[in-house]
């Protein structure tokens, strides 16, 4: 299960890198085509889809890596069970938000198919698709969320790779 579940944030991570890299082409291709006296419609609605889709797709791998802010100081002067109590409060109470932003974008990309919502922007997008990566960015983090919580319940620390958030908190 734990190779099955760090290959599914592995794979977001892909996902919103390759979105990073629709953005940057987006970009581009919006510049080349302004200065080359062409225009394609929509461009820069893509870019901001691709956006979206960055931010989306890395937030369970980010969760999984330690690597969101977490505001320490109560932390820091509580007991070690006082902190883990308090960890895992925390974590019940973003497994709660989690849940509900993965619920209501996956409504939203739902009734935007329902009822044949389209981009108010000129590329007429169908809205279902890029609210659908949105959808599934959440649906991994409420995931991430719950894998976390489970395992801070049985007595692993918080996981982090990276020392810099820890310097910065």
């Amino acid at each position: 299960m734990r190779r099955f579940l760090d290959g599914m944030y592995s794979a977001a991570e892909f996902l919103a890198a390759v979105s990073l890299v629709g953005v940057l082409l987006t970009v581009l291709l919006s510049i080349f085509s302004r200065l080359l006296t062409f225009h394609i419609s929509g461009l820069d609605a893509y870019a901001g889809y691709f956006l979206a889709a960055v931010g989306f797709f890395a937030l369970a791998s980010t969760l999984r890596n330690g690597e969101h802010i977490r505001v320490t100081i109560l932390l820091n002067v509580l007991a070690k069970q006082g902190k883990r109590k308090l960890d895992i409060g925390a974590l019940f109470a973003g497994t709660l938000i989690a849940g509900t932003l993965a619920y209501f974008s996956a409504k939203l990309a739902f009734d935007s198919y329902m009822f044949n919502d389209i981009s108010t922007s000129n590329d007429a997008t169908p809205l279902w698709i890029p609210q659908l990566t949105m959808a599934a960015g959440n649906i991994l983090f409420l995931i991430a969320f719950l894998d976390t919580l489970v395992g801070r319940i049985r007595g692993e620390s918080m996981s982090s790779n990276s020392q810099e958030p820890a310097r910065n908190e």
